[in-house]
């Protein structure tokens, strides 16, 4: 299976589904932002603290990766930022095209592969906004490398992280909120699912998901050469594994 074109037409298929995280922010936050007023997510519910930004985004170059949406971008470029954005749906992009005309914002789009970023020459960004997304590639080291050649010195990396112990519950019994231990990590819709699971996935256009081990989501960022400079862990109120535990992990690196 070609992973990749999968995941874009189902990522365009929650688009049109109205997936929360491809609702566009309004005129009014996009306002708010050019007065200096806003916040962003990495993770489901809290606010990357304002310090892990620059103290002034007018004028830095900025890469929104796997970012699409009409989210994150938008708040960025209306801020001051020259702000691009990465994404593997074109559907997702489009949004972001949507709120720039209709608020007149400044931002570039570009349908790619988070893993593979030829396109952008090395050190061409200050910073990249990566948001909880690399769950949908098969290989997360290739983001981390590629994240770390296109920022310049001194640049930041924001990243939102799955943590892969969600992926050992039965993934069917928690749509109905029962807890119950069913796959081994690493996980892969493709491989850890039976074949009527995994159908029954296909059948209903999700994308598919695999799991990374904090080594390779955390370590991984160290070994391609970052230096960890900020953590915290996040819960979404929608997942019922959130009553127990945090699930999710927002980090601030820097390339010295």
């Amino acid at each position: 299976m070609d992973i990749r074109a999968y995941n874009r037409e189902a990522w365009d298929r929650e688009v049109e589904r109205g997936n929360r995280w491809t609702i566009p922010v309004t005129s009014e936050e996009v306002a708010a932002a050019r007065n200096g007023y806003w916040s962003l997510l990495l993770t489901p519910t809290i606010p990357v603290p304002r310090n892990w930004f620059p103290p002034e985004l007018h004028g830095i170059d900025l890469l929104c990766l796997a970012s699409g949406g009409g989210q994150q971008g938008p708040i960025l470029a209306a801020a001051g930022a020259n702000v691009t954005i990465l994404d593997n749906s074109p559907a997702q992009l489009d949004r972001d095209r949507q709120v720039a005309a209709r608020d007149g914002l400044r931002l570039q789009t570009v349908e790619g592969d988070m893993a593979d970023l030829h396109m952008f020459q090395d050190e061409s960004f200050d910073l990249v906004f990566h948001p909880v997304s690399n769950v949908f590639v098969p290989e997360v080291l290739p983001v981390w490398r590629e994240a770390y050649r296109v920022l310049r010195h001194g640049g930041t990396l924001l990243a939102g992280i799955s943590n892969p112990v969600m992926y050992i519950f039965d993934l069917f019994k928690l749509d109905q909120g029962e807890i119950a231990v069913k796959y081994s990590l690493p996980y892969s819709d493709l491989d850890s699912l039976s074949e009527a699971e995994r159908q029954q996935w296909i059948d209903q256009d999700l994308p598919l998901e695999f799991s990374h081990t904090l080594e390779e989501q955390i370590g991984g960022q160290l070994q391609a050469g970052f230096v960890l400079t900020g953590f915290f862990e996040d819960v979404d109120p929608e997942n019922v594994l959130c009553q127990y535990t945090p699930l999710f992990i927002s980090t601030r690196a820097l390339k010295p």
